[in-house]
């Protein structure tokens, strides 16, 4: 795997994950890998990459703005992930993977 950490950011609803996203991908040097998902049971997340720091850095920015709007059910950082974590994890679509 490319990236060297994976960051998971999972709400209680979409306004305050896209707080928390908002909040993450302004505060470090992070990729949104994919589009945010929806669960179910009103449960959303979105998975971040990039190096260890970065998602640290990034992951707790964005879990304290999304807190303040709403409720923040986890965050957490897998540092140094496998590469058999790449095959779940979300794909950004092929025209975005296109112009990278």
């Amino acid at each position: 795997m490319a990236k060297q950490a994976v960051g998971l950011l999972e709400t209680r609803g979409l306004a305050c994950l896209v707080v928390g996203v908002d909040a993450m991908l302004k505060s470090a040097n992070v990729e949104l890998a994919g589009p945010m998902k929806q669960v179910g049971s009103a449960l959303c997340n979105a998975v971040i990459t990039g190096d260890v720091a970065a998602v640290k850095a990034a992951l707790d920015a964005g879990a304290a703005a999304a807190s303040a709007s709403g409720e923040v059910v986890s965050a957490h950082v897998i540092a140094r992930p496998d590469e058999a974590i790449e095959g779940v994890l979300p794909k950004a679509p092929a025209a975005e993977r296109a112009r990278k």
